[in-house]
Parts: structure tokens; C-alpha cells; sequence
């Protein structure tokens, strides 16, 4: 029987790399993976400094349970170019960065102690994918994903593929594929049995063969009462497959769900009803550690995405992403588009070959996904190459029948041989088009851009970001423009029958190239900043809900008459979900408006803009008048559901401080998100705040990153890591103008790796 455990604990890390590294452990820094090489700053850095190589080694001593088995290394992910070797011997290199790979150890492996090193080369090689070219985002040199220690019997299973059928009929069926390694040294047929369970682990269905083949088709037939995963409700089932032959047993297990997915020419289908699609794009990166963050902080950016800005689908732009990532997006509901690295450029023979590759790997590594629903295989925003793109996607519709294909273009009349024409549409705002922007067109008809005369499935892949990048702490003016034109855009797709949807550039800020970006290094393109604090603009996407949901009610303003460039407060948009709005200046003057349909005719939530129709000029407008208390109030169904004041008079008051969580897991390099808020005399974030804060950890944690930072927009935040011990962890937080703030989290002990725990917890939850 197989074994598979955590092999990230006791590297050692050196900052170069020299030839006699591969035979000699040398003394280094003591690190736990993930790892990222070189801890930049927040901006303002040389991304120069993780491009060259860097060298990881571990000691692994002989267990006599590896007699007469196979013993392998799998590597979740490196950044970019690996070459591993043991006891001194090259034994495998992978040249990408964003895709697993396995290395075998059997043939040398000896009894004692073997020395594993690792050389990781951060170089933006031309001839690996996405380099090349210019990028706009960082690839952070280091192991900065998970290592597994695999040991299985002779014979083994390689992968197993599901492919759900007969979906929307009353009786379900689905296909299991066992591929086996080492089939030819089987010894007779080996039995092959594939079991399928529901989430409390009850058996449903049970088939078995017998082969001696490499790769092996079983079929579940005529499945009583599936429950399909939907948004909604994602239903996950179980699969395991086991092996028993005379050269060993093994088991393996996958999760799935049973779902369609159909991108068509009137819209995308999901399980045959049509869902508009609302999503954002995501970057894997966080500060200062870049892509190195654990499990818990990738599902946390899935949750950020699904329960509070109400997406329901992310766009892994531009690369595969963790599986922590996925697997997550599994289990709350949150769709998937998922592509091969690149921007922009194209390389030569050895670079496409390398990205074809990339497709075979992406596909076999997620296939198993219910959340995936588009497999990306173009180049993002490359131009057409009828050759290579041909055979992405041969490769793509061969390895997954079951999904479409996508590529993402930034030019009209691109030639489409994808299944689905995917479109970056940054119309709104380019200067090169005045015409566009006098008439505030926010997207193109699909027949504008494909040039084809019959309408095709067409979906838009990113809007807005660089075209109106704004900073969490920019003018209240900017972010109200910034979350009009998230607003314009959604709007524009929700009339449009033949878009199937929008994904908006992009959930949160990222570090950058010296070619893009503000200048310091990042691009502030997001509707979160980079440490996932929310924008105004965050609301355009989470008012879209329903008030059943949750209930949503931001003004965009700062609650000032002297913020703006003509001063005022108009107009006053007002983000929410709620069927009226009541306005209360001061004492005496009361007004009530309700959702702007003249404006936003096609959304599902349109927001209350308040302007001088409702409330005369020279009642609030006037500079130089009394300025008095907002205080805004939701009504859903008639009734006050959530109230909002500010204080004419803000002063500060006191530090709110909130974790996402309140444990760390010892048992793994967990990370918790700490955000805290300068909150006034109104309870509301003081947006132009921008005092120190002090940060003291006492117990098993560190903080990421520096120990004082500056409020931002009147919000501070970072990431508390553990450090593989148990106990409390205090924060103590201060700043000169506040009463100091004390934070405590508990790091424990579990079991980290088990999915079946996790989707436990929120099957319990969903009932």
C-alpha cells in the first residue's frame, strides 16, 4: 500500500549555488517549505535579486520500508528551472515553474543517509515559458509549493481520471481510468476495483476488472439519487480505486463532481440552465513572501472571492495555481478557468514544446476537478500562430474531451480555433478611442471583435485594471470612477445575451516588473490591495447578491465635503442590494432613493446614486454651510436591515483588529491574515490615516514581513506564520494615537493534509 507524507520540514536553504553542493550538505539557514529564496519588499524593490541560482538540501535516511519499493519525490511546485540530484548524482530536472514533477530515487537510493539537493535557477530562461518577453508579474525564484515523500509497491497506479455522464438523465453513470506504472512487470491480470462514495462516506456503487494493461477504463452504470454540484451546492463524491496484483497493492482516491458545463453562442449552461458568469482574475502572489504561502491561505483567497465579493469564477491568470487553490474551489462552489503559462510573447521550437507540455501537465494534474470548467491553452494576449495553437489544442480535446478550450486574446479578428473566443476588452477608457469615451461604451458587441458573421460562445477575460489603476488610499473621486467603471462593465455584460460573462482585472494588487505597474513596483489593478483589504470598487461585485445573502450597504465617499475636486459629496454612490436607501443629514433633512435603473438598466443590483435631484445644492452642497452626520440606512422588503454613519466630526477611537482565523496549525507552515482598522467615532475606517503601527508577536508565530508598518486608507495588515510549535500567540498592537490592541490566536496541532476533514466541515456547515 502506498504512502505519501509531508516532506517539507528540515531543508537546509543556501543563497547560491556551486558544483560541489550536489555530494557535500553544507551548512545553511534552516527553512520549511514553502520557501521563496529572496523576501522582497512591499514596493520599490530589483526584481533582479531572485533571478539566479539558489540550492535547497535535505538529509533522508533509509527506512527499511523502502525495501524492494518504489521511493519518489513529488514536487508540488519550483520556480523556474530545477535540477535535483541525490548523493551528488543529477537524477531530474523540470523547467517550469508552475506545474508538479516526480522524482524517482529507487535506482540510486542507498541504505544510511542520502543527501537530496536541490539547485533552483530563478533566471527567466528564454526557452522556458512565460519568459522571453516582458511579464507583467513576478516569478519569485524558490520551492515555494509543497514536497511529498511517495513510497509504493513495484507496481502501482500512476493517476486515475473520472469522467461524469448521462449527467442531466435520471439514472447517472460515470467512467473511471486507472493508468498503472510498471504494468509490464505484472505478473498475470491485476485486479482493479473503483468504488464511488457520497459525502458521509457511505458506498454507492462498486466495479471491478481485470487487466494487465497500462490503462484501464471502468464504468459506474445506472447511479441512483447523485445530487449534482452547482454553485450552490457542490456536491463532492469520493472515488477510489484499488490494485491488488502479485507485485503489490495501492489505493487511490480522488474527489468529484457530477456537473455540465457548456459555453454557448446565447451564453454559458451550467447542468442545462444558464448562469451569467461575474468572476475576477487571480495572482498567486502575497507581499514580501511572493508565491510561497500554504494551504490555508490559498483556500482563504477562494473564500474571499466566493463569500465576499460573490464571484463565481476566477480566472487563474496566467498559469496553473495551487491545488490547495482548486481543490478548495471544489468545495465551496466557485468556477474555474484555468491556463498555461505566458504573456504575451511566443517563443521558439524548444519554448513551445516546453508549453505543450505544459498543457499535458495542467490537464492531468486538474482533470479530476468539478470547479474547472474552461481549459485556457493560449498564450494570454499573444498574437495568432495557427500552427502551435493548433496543436494546444488537439493536445488539450485528446487528454479532456469533457471541457471546451480557451484562449485569451487582446486584438480584434483573431483567428479562433478554440471552443470558446475569449476576449481582454479594456474599450472602456482608451484614449486611443475618444469616440469611445465620449459615449462611454463599456464593451464591444462580439461581432465587433471576432469579425465572424454568426454569433460563437464569447466570453470577456479581463476588463478595467490597467486602464484605471487606483490605490486603496488614492481620492475619493478616483475610487468613486473606479467602481463605476466595474459597475458599467457588469452592467453592459448582464444586457448582453452573447457574453456569456465578465472577469474583471483583477482580485487584488500584485508586484510587478520595473516595466509596468505605479513606478513602485506594483500594479494597483485590483479591487482588493494586495494584502486582500477591499476597495470601494470590492462592493460593485459583493452587491450583486442577494439581500438573503447578505445584506450590503457601502457608500463610496469618505463621508467629507472637502474630499472632492469641486467638494461635496455628489454624487453619492451608494453600493448595495437593498430595495431603498434613506439618507439623514443632520436632524431635520430625510430623503430616500431608490436603485438607478435609468443608469444601470441590466443589473441585478443596480447601486442608489443620491445627487442633487434628490437633495437641493445649496441644502448640503454649498461650501462654506454647516456640515452635519450621514447616517444611510438599507430597506429590504420595507423593513431597516443596515445603517451606516459618518461623522462630520471624525476622531480617532480605537483599533479593530480581526484574523481569519483564530488558531495557527503547528503541523504545517500555516499563515493567518491579520487586518486592523483605525476606526473613528463613527465606527467607520479613518481613510486618510496613515500613522505607524507597531506590531510585538510574543509565542510560536512570526510576523511576514516588517514589524511596523503605516496604515493605508486607514487599514493595516499582514500575516502571522507558525513556526512548527503549539501554544499562544499574542500580538500586541500599537500606535500612538490609540489605546493599544492585543490579538491572541492558539497554535495547535491536526491533521492539515486531510480533505476529508475539510469537506466534512462544510458539508455539516451547508445543512
Amino acid at each position: 500500500m502506498r504512502s505519501i507524507s509531508s516532506f517539507n520540514s528540515g531543508w537546509t536553504f543556501h543563497n547560491g549555488f556551486d558544483d560541489e553542493m550536489p555530494a557535500n550538505h553544507k551548512s545553511g539557514q534552516q527553512v520549511e517549505l514553502p520557501h521563496n529564496a529572496v523576501e522582497l519588499p512591499y514596493n520599490y524593490f530589483d526584481e533582479n535579486e531572485y533571478q539566479r541560482p539558489f540550492c535547497y538540501q535535505k538529509s533522508l535516511a533509509w527506512d527499511p520500508g523502502f525495501q524492494n519499493r518504489q521511493v519518489s519525490l513529488m514536487f508540488d511546485g519550483a520556480m523556474a528551472d530545477s535540477v535535483v540530484f541525490l548523493n551528488g548524482e543529477a537524477i531530474a530536472s523540470h523547467r517550469d515553474g508552475f506545474t508538479p514533477f516526480e522524482v524517482q530515487l529507487t535506482p540510486i537510493l542507498s541504505t544510511g543517509e542520502n543527501l537530496i539537493t536541490v539547485k533552483i535557477d530563478g533566471t527567466e530562461n528564454s526557452e522556458i515559458p512565460p519568459f522571453g518577453g516582458q511579464i507583467d508579474y513576478l516569478t519569485y525564484a524558490g520551492i515555494y509549493r509543497d514536497v511529498w515523500l511517495k513510497v509504493v509497491d513495484a507496481v502501482s497506479i500512476e493517476r486515475i481520471k473520472v469522467e461524469t455522464r448521462n449527467v442531466l438523465a435520471e439514472m447517472k453513470s460515470a467512467a473511471v481510468f486507472c493508468e498503472l506504472r510498471n504494468s509490464d512487470k505484472l505478473i498475470g491480470d491485476a485486479r482493479i476495483t473503483a468504488r464511488l462514495f457520497n459525502v458521509e462516506g457511505r458506498e454507492i456503487a462498486c466495479v471491478e476488472t481485470m487487466s494487465r494493461s497500462t490503462g484501464t477504463w471502468l464504468e459506474f452504470r445506472d447511479l441512483p439519487t447523485i445530487d449534482l454540484w452547482e454553485p450552490d451546492d457542490p456536491v463532492l463524491y469520493k472515488v477510489v480505486v484499488e490494485l491488488e496484483c502479485p507485485g503489490g497493492t495501492d489505493s487511490v482516491s480522488t474527489w468529484a463532481g457530477f456537473r455540465t458545463a457548456e459555453f454557448a453562442p446565447n451564453g454559458f449552461y451550467l447542468n442545462g440552465r444558464l448562469l451569467k458568469i461575474r468572476g475576477l482574475n487571480r495572482h498567486q502572489s502575497y507581499p514580501y513572501v511572493g508565491y510561497a504561502m500554504g494551504r490555508r491561505a490559498q483556500e482563504r483567497d477562494a473564500e474571499i472571492l466566493k463569500f465576499d465579493l460573490k464571484c463565481n469564477l476566477v480566472r487563474t491568470s496566467h498559469y496553473p495555481q495551487s491545488n490547495w487553490f482548486l481543490d478548495h474551489c471544489d468545495r465551496i462552489g466557485l468556477l474555474v478557468f484555468e491556463e498555461i503559462p505566458g504573456w504575451q510573447h511566443i517563443g521558439g521550437p524548444k519554448w513551445k514544446r516546453e508549453s505543450v507540455e505544459n498543457i499535458r501537465r495542467m490537464i492531468r494534474r486538474d482533470w479530476n476537478h468539478p470547479s474547472i470548467i474552461l481549459w485556457g491553452v493560449r498564450i494570454n494576449e499573444s498574437k495568432d500562430d495557427k500552427e502551435f495553437y493548433e496543436e494546444t489544442n488537439a493536445v488539450a480535446r485528446k487528454l479532456d474531451p469533457t471541457r471546451q478550450t480557451a484562449g485569451v486574446r487582446n486584438f480584434a479578428h483573431s483567428e479562433l480555433l478554440e471552443d470558446v473566443y475569449t476576449m481582454n476588452d479594456f474599450v472602456l477608457g482608451n484614449e486611443e478611442l475618444p469616440w469611445v469615451n465620449h459615449f462611454r461604451i463599456p464593451l464591444r458587441k462580439q461581432k465587433d471583435v471576432t469579425g465572424l458573421e454568426s454569433a460563437v460562445p464569447y466570453m470577456v477575460t479581463e476588463f478595467n485594471g490597467h486602464m484605471y489603476p487606483t490605490k486603496l488610499f488614492d481620492s475619493e473621486q478616483r475610487h468613486a470612477e473606479h467602481a463605476t467603471r466595474h459597475l458599467q462593465i457588469l452592467d453592459a455584460m448582464y444586457g448582453d445575451p452573447q457574453i456569456s460573462g465578465c472577469i474583471g482585472w483583477c482580485m487584488s494588487d500584485y508586484n510587478t516588473h520595473k516595466d509596468f505597474g505605479s513606478g513602485d513596483r506594483i500594479c494597483h489593478h485590483g479591487v482588493l490591495d494586495m494584502f486582500r483589504v477591499p476597495k470601494f470598487a470590492a462592493y460593485a461585485y459583493a452587491s450583486q447578491c442577494d439581500p438573503s445573502e447578505a445584506v450590503v450597504l457601502k457608500p463610496v465617499t469618505f463621508g467629507s465635503r472637502g474630499e472632492r475636486s469641486i467638494g461635496g459629496v455628489f454624487p453619492l454612490i451608494l453600493l448595495t442590494n437593498c430595495d431603498e436607501v434613506e439618507l439623514q443629514f443632520g436632524r431635520e433633512l430625510v430623503v430616500r432613493a431608490k436603485p438607478d435603473r435609468d443608469n444601470y438598466r441590466n443589473l441585478p443590483r443596480p447601486p442608489v446614486v443620491i445627487d442633487h435631484r434628490h437633495i437641493p445644492i445649496e441644502v448640503i452642497g454649498n461650501w462654506g454651510t454647516r456640515w452635519e452626520d450621514l447616517v444611510l440606512t438599507g430597506y429590504v422588503h420595507g423593513e431597516p436591515k443596515k445603517v451606516v454613519r459618518l461623522v462630520c466630526d471624525p476622531r480617532p477611537c480605537k483599533l479593530e483588529v480581526s484574523a481569519d482565523s483564530p488558531f495557527l496549525l503547528a503541523t504545517e507552515k500555516d499563515a493567518v491574515r491579520v487586518v486592523v482598522r483605525a476606526l473613528d467615532n463613527g465606527g467607520s475606517a479613518m481613510p486618510v490615516f496613515y500613522d505607524p503601527l507597531n506590531i510585538v508577536v510574543e509565542g510560536p508565530a512570526n510576523i511576514i514581513g516588517p514589524a511596523q508598518l503605516s496604515f493605508k486608507g486607514g487599514v493595516a495588515a499582514f500575516w502571522l506564520e507558525s513556526v512548527g510549535e503549539t501554544g499562544r500567540v499574542e500580538a500586541k498592537l500599537s500606535s500612538q494615537r490609540f489605546a493599544p490592541a492585543i490579538l491572541q490566536l492558539d497554535a495547535v496541532r491536526g491533521d492539515p493534509f486531510s480533505m476529508d476533514i475539510a469537506w466534512a466541515k462544510f458539508a455539516s456547515e451547508r445543512r
